[in-house]
């Protein structure tokens, strides 16, 4: 799977956890790309107990995530078939120029990038789930 990177974008929105079943949690958290002609509001989520990492973050803080695209089947009980993806974040540190020690990498250049480095905070779950969202 490879992994991407979203450069310099804003904290929008940094939902609570939620324990969907006994042994799955995620938290979701909106953030604003205005890198581009057109800012775009795209969701991640963090899971498990990488969940907690997001308390660090204060709405429009300026963040770097690196992060996998997940995609699954799901089948209905009525037997329809549907796909659902996700952007799950395995890295957030905040961007260059924000004061913060939490930056490992230097980041020379905005916009989705292979993600390469080290780092700290989010790391990549190898959990497997089967849940619809």
């Amino acid at each position: 799977m490879s992994s991407l990177q979203l450069k310099n974008v804003t904290l929008k929105v940094i939902n609570e956890t939620q324990q969907v079943t006994e042994k799955f949690a995620k938290r979701e958290f909106v953030v604003t790309d205005a890198n581009t002609n057109y800012p775009q509001d795209i969701l991640f989520q963090a899971t498990q107990d990488k969940c907690s990492l997001l308390d660090q973050f204060q709405i429009n803080d300026r963040v770097d995530i690196a992060f996998n695209i997940r995609g699954r089947e799901w089948k209905s009980p009525q037997g329809e078939i549907k796909y659902f993806n996700s952007l799950e974040a395995w890295r957030i540190e905040r961007a260059e120029g924000q004061g913060s020690s939490m930056a490992a990498n230097s980041m020379e250049d905005f916009g989705l990038t292979s993600a390469t480095g080290a780092g700290s905070a989010i790391q990549p779950s190898d959990e497997v789930d089967d849940l619809p969202f």
